[in-house]
Parts: structure tokens; sequence; C-alpha cells
């Protein structure tokens, strides 16, 4: 079986089984779900089960990714991002394009593989 980087739309448990691999792994836990309210994704990374902290350039990758989603919405006249949070061990977003869900999930990912 192939560790997959992020989890989405799935149910409690398979959650709870992906969190477990994640620290067994020692990988960043991702999951993205759809929001009812608005249709988009909520995404929340926790960094707990690798062992790493964002640093001020990921806050400013991160950032950078918030503002290209951003733009990507007013392009397609959909609502921005309804709010994110990034600390240096959890971040979440809500409002994520279907679209664009797995590319950003994969580029949260992406980021904490360096080093």
């Amino acid at each position: 079986m192939t560790f997959k980087k992020y989890l989405g739309d799935s149910k409690m448990f398979e959650y709870d089984k992906h969190f477990r691999d994640c620290q067994q792994l020692h990988q960043p836990f991702i999951k993205a779900k759809i929001n009812p309210q608005h249709g988009n994704y909520f995404i929340q990374i926790d960094l707990v089960t690798c062992n790493y902290k964002f640093s001020k350039n990921d806050h400013s990758a991160v950032q950078k990714m918030v503002e290209s989603e951003n733009n990507f919405l007013k392009s397609i006249s959909e609502p921005e991002i309804q709010g994110y949070n990034i600390t240096s061990d959890l971040a979440w977003f809500d409002g994520v394009s279907k679209n664009n869900v797995d590319f950003f999930c994969n580029c949260l990912y992406d980021l904490t593989q360096n080093d």
C-alpha cells in the first residue's frame, strides 16, 4: 500500500487511520473536506505527526499559495478563501476550489519535504 499525501472527503475512522499512518511514517497529516456552506474545500495540515515546523520561508510560500488561490477564485467569480490560519505546526484554509484542492494539498506536503 502506498502512502497518500493527503486524505479527502473521508469518514472519521479513515482520517483516524491516516493520522496514525502519518505518525508511524513521520509524515504531515493533511486532510481536505468539502465545506457544505460554500461547496469548496476546508484543508488542514498538522505537522505534529512529522516533527516539522513551518519556517518564515514556509509561511511566505503558503501565503503566496493563498494569494494565488484567491486570484483564481476571483477569476471564476467565486468568493475568496473564507479564512485561514498558519502557525508553526498547524494550518487550515477554508474555501479552496475543487479545481485546485489536489494541487494545494500536494504543495503543502512538498513544502514539508524540503530540508
